[in-house]
């Protein structure tokens, strides 16, 4: 089968490979991809980022937003089953640590990850654990199916802390997950939200996701801005996805005193942070990782069911196996929002 991989520990080293399918052991589905979206994680390893360089072993094929068909089961799963259309949740959690028997799946201490810890979704078949198989309803779309995962995210961004019913909301970064937050804190009630980023393209899109108003940072001070439409109080929720010193930054100058802040992209190295600031202005911190296993996708499917949520816009590029490398590129030109990978 063809496969998308990652060869070589350097910026780039990204290879379409042929490989041999894996044949599903005890508690194991392998799933026929019908579609697997490129994301931020996957352009960390493909710059080799020292996080992923630590955790990784090559070769390995990449990919973990992943849609597909059942086709082959291993001993002991009872479901799902063969042809059954499933998404892939990224976690694979153990259900043994104290967060798993809490009902933190989502933070399991021993999280492992399909396209980093074993071989991921960029092929023609994957095979998983059955425990990470969300079974999608008849009728969803396989451009929808491939970006439930990442929805996940957007979705319990905007659950979390206070929630965003009745307050203004500022997403700062429009990648394909902000851009999902955008759409998602219309959905669930905010009153005003702000989008703020550098791209014309992922800025467009956020109009058409629903922002009441976007920034271009590169020509608009942001802070300004909210100070100009909130008349001086800033924001209710900051949520940050930029993964910069700036960004978090700009996040904490743009909130209300006692706001939320949002932390979904973090930065890469440590950061100064003013806490007597902090302290004053007094703001109640949610850190997301990942999605709740499984009620942000129980509150993804329904909003997308009851049509509250359009993820169309940002699906960009459809892009075949055999050009995988090719998808990599037009984020890093800055061209697309969220190239699908369709064997």
């Amino acid at each position: 089968m063809l496969a998308v991989c990652k060869v070589a520990e350097c910026k780039g080293g990204i290879e379409v490979r042929n490989c041999d399918p894996i044949e599903p052991k005890a508690g194991e589905v392998r799933i026929k991809v019908s579609a697997a979206g490129i994301c931020g994680t996957d352009m960390q390893i493909y710059n080799w980022a020292p996080r992923m360089a630590r955790r990784m072993q090559l070769p390995r094929i990449l990919g973990h937003e992943v849609c597909g068909i059942i086709e082959a089961v291993g001993p002991e799963v009872r479901s799902p089953k063969v042809g059954d259309f499933v998404s892939l949740e990224s976690h694979v959690f153990c259900r043994e640590c104290r967060q798993c028997r809490l009902g933190r799946a989502h933070l399991c201490e021993k999280t492992t990850y399909p396209g980093i810890n074993f071989d991921g979704g960029f092929a023609e078949y994957v095979t998983v654990p059955s425990q990470i198989c969300w079974v999608n309803p008849p009728g969803l779309s396989l451009e929808v199916a491939a970006m439930m995962e990442p929805f996940g995210i957007s979705v319990h961004a905007t659950r979390e802390g206070s929630g965003v019913a009745g307050k203004s909301v500022l997403i700062n970064g429009c990648g394909p997950i902000g851009l999902m937050n955008i759409a998602t804190a219309r959905a669930m009630g905010a009153t005003k939200v702000i989008a703020c980023d550098l791209n014309p393209i992922r800025l467009k899109t956020a109009t058409e996701m629903g922002a009441d108003r976007v920034v271009n940072a590169a020509v608009e001070d942001l802070c300004s801005v909210i100070a100009d439409m909130t008349a001086h109080a800033g924001v209710d929720v900051a949520i940050e996805y930029t993964g910069s010193e700036d960004g978090f930054n700009t996040c904490f100058q743009s909130l209300s005193k006692g706001g939320d802040f949002r932390l979904v992209g973090a930065p890469p190295k440590p950061i100064s942070v003013d806490f007597t600031q902090w302290l004053l202005k007094c703001p109640k911190m949610q850190n997301i990782h990942g999605r709740r296993i499984w009620d942000s996708w129980q509150f993804a499917l329904e909003l997308i069911s009851a049509k509250k949520v359009d993820l169309g816009p940002i699906h960009s590029h459809s892009i075949p196996l055999s050009e995988g490398k090719k998808g990599f590129e037009l984020i890093l030109a800055g061209k697309a929002v969220k190239p699908l990978i369709i064997p």
